[in-house]
C-alpha cells in the first residue's frame, strides 16, 4: 500500500519559499498547456511557462535558475487569462528571478528583442516589457 503524502510533507523548502513570495498555489496547475500556447515569448524559452510550474512542484531550484525563461516572462498575463485554475505564473516566475539574484538585475529588457523577431510578437507584449522594465 502506498502511502499517502500530505501537502504540507510536499511542500519543503525551495517550493514553499516561491508559494510564499508568489502567493500561489503551484499545486492546483493540472499540466493543461494553455499558459504555454498563448505565451508570446514561449518561442524564446528553454523552459515553457507550465515547465515552470512543473519545475516549482517539484523543487527543482538548480533547472529553474539557470534557464532564460524566467527572465524572457514579460509579465504580460496571457498565461493568467488561459489558465482555468487562475495560476498567475507571471508571479511565480518572478518569485523564481528573486530567489536566482537577489539583487535583481535585469537579464532581459526591451533592447534585447531581435529584430528578426519583433515584427511577430503581439503588442501586447510590447507593452508588457515596456511595463516591465520602465521606472
Amino acid at each position: 500500500m502506498r502511502k499517502r503524502i500530505k501537502r504540507g510533507d510536499k511542500e519543503k523548502g525551495y517550493t514553499r519559499s516561491i508559494v510564499q513570495r508568489s502567493g500561489q498555489n503551484v499545486y492546483a496547475c493540472y499540466q493543461c498547456g494553455r499558459c504555454s500556447a498563448g505565451c508570446p515569448f514561449a518561442f524564446e524559452m528553454d523552459i515553457l511557462p507550465n515547465q515552470i510550474v512543473r519545475l516549482v512542484q517539484l523543487g527543482q531550484e538548480d533547472e529553474l535558475v539557470q534557464s532564460k525563461a524566467i527572465y524572457l516572462c514579460a509579465s504580460c498575463f496571457t498565461c493568467v487569462s488561459r489558465c482555468p485554475k487562475g495560476i498567475d505564473i507571471a508571479r511565480i516566475a518572478e518569485a523564481v528571478r528573486e530567489t536566482a539574484d537577489p539583487k535583481g538585475a535585469d537579464h532581459f529588457g526591451p533592447d534585447d528583442i531581435p529584430a528578426h523577431r519583433a515584427k511577430d510578437l503581439p503588442q501586447q507584449a510590447y507593452v508588457a516589457v515596456f511595463r516591465k522594465f520602465s521606472k
